[in-house]
C-alpha cells in the first residue's frame, strides 16, 4: 500500500501530489473499479470475446489497409 510521510518543509498539497503518483503507479484505482462490482463468468467470457473480435477487425482493418497501399 502506498504511503507519505509528511516533510517539515513540504505542504499538504505536494504531499497528496506524490500520493497519488504512488497510487497511479500501483494500479490500485484501476483494480478497485474492476472490484467493484461482481461480474458472472458469463459477462467475463463475453467481454473476452468482444476484445478478441476486437483485435481480430484491428489486426484485418491494418492488413488491409496497408495492402491498398502497395
Amino acid at each position: 500500500m502506498p504511503g507519505v510521510k509528511l516533510f517539515p518543509s513540504e505542504s499538504f498539497d505536494e504531499a497528496y501530489r506524490r500520493f497519488k503518483k504512488q497510487t497511479d503507479r500501483n494500479l490500485i484505482v484501476t483494480e478497485l473499479r474492476a472490484r467493484r462490482y461482481f461480474e458472472p463468468m458469463t459477462e467475463v467470457r463475453k467481454k473476452q470475446k468482444i476484445a478478441a473480435r476486437k483485435k481480430i477487425l484491428k489486426r484485418l482493418w491494418m492488413l488491409r489497409r496497408y495492402e491498398s497501399r502497395l
